[in-house]
């Protein structure tokens, strides 16, 4: 009798280690990303994120000189306040796991998706994210506001046998910027957000999706931030469009997807972009030897940054 009720301790003791903590865990990291979230809605408030306060200075000087660009660059430099689509992107995925999570799907794909945005809400990596709509205006200054934590167009489109998509390319195949439409005979082009659209006038060609996936430039929304700054319906988009798109191209050969190879183009990063960039890229390696399937961060070089202004 007291060996059967030994056992009984037992086998319970081993259930109660067992239980599963995850529901605790996910709400743990909740409360942790809504913490972060918020104090880095205060730092944009006070003008403590360092290229959110460029990203409004390098749009006033532009106003200056282009006077025509106006609305787009005053729609450019929200992306430095709480309206703007990246912090308003982390707000609304929040918001998601909190009310829905199930469409999230099972409480491991909730628990990753929390993990996310408690990356994302760092300030440290979220300045580094609104590197691309600064080096956007600096590009579009013609040599005069320099970029920040990129090397410049030239070298990069050299480096990566680019295709050079004019303005805004930094922001192309960002969902806060627009999105990807698909035409009756089923070729996918970029079709920009409200005054976005100011971009296709300052483009040289339509920006077809088979071209731009194979020859697309470095950006840090598609080399380093897509996993945080994504949320999981828009990267299973993403996915789906390049499974696709690579079915079409068939025996043809000749598609890539944008998601698979290295680009170069960083110049600097914080360390919270460098651990996010070398566990993603480790991710992706491990899920292409793994299935094949494609991942979605590439590694970049560092070398440094320079001031506002360049000389030339």
């Amino acid at each position: 009798m007291k060996i059967k009720i030994l056992l009984l301790l037992c086998a319970l003791s081993i259930l109660l280690g067992c239980s599963d903590n995850r529901p605790e865990k996910l709400k743990s990291n909740i409360q942790h990303a809504q913490y972060l979230l918020t104090n880095l809605g205060q730092a944009l408030d006070d003008h403590n994120v360092l290229n959110a306060t460029l990203l409004q200075e390098y749009a006033k000087i532009l106003s200056v000189d282009k006077p025509n660009l106006t609305p787009l660059l005053m729609q450019l430099s929200r992306d430095a306040t709480k309206e703007g689509p990246l912090y308003d992107g982390l707000e609304k995925r929040l918001q998601t796991l909190k009310v829905r999570p199930q469409v999230l799907g099972n409480i491991d794909a909730q628990i990753s998706e929390s993990k996310n945005l408690i990356d994302a809400a760092n300030p440290s990596l979220f300045n580094d994210a609104l590197s691309d709509p600064v080096n956007v205006i600096a590009d579009m200054s013609g040599g005069k506001l320099a970029r920040v934590n990129s090397i410049n167009a030239a070298q990069s489109l050299a480096a990566n046998n680019a295709t050079d998509n004019g303005a805004g390319s930094q922001l192309v195949g960002n969902p806060g910027y627009g999105s990807w439409q698909t035409n009756s005979s089923g070729t996918s082009f970029w079709q920009w957000y409200g005054m976005y659209a100011m971009f296709s006038a300052l483009s040289p060609h339509r920006i077809q999706y088979g071209n731009w996936a194979s020859h697309r430039d470095y950006s840090y929304y598609n080399d380093v931030g897509r996993n945080h700054y994504t949320s999981p319906s828009k990267m299973k988009s993403q996915d789906n469009l390049a499974t696709k798109t690579k079915k079409q191209f068939g025996q043809r050969g000749g598609f890539k997807s944008p998601y698979a190879k290295n680009k170069t183009g960083a110049s600097r990063m914080s360390t919270a972009s460098q651990k996010a960039q070398k566990s993603a890229s480790f991710a992706r390696k491990s899920s292409f030897f793994s299935s094949r399937s494609t991942g979605s961060f590439r590694n970049s070089r560092s070398t440094n940054s320079r001031g506002i202004h360049r000389g030339k």
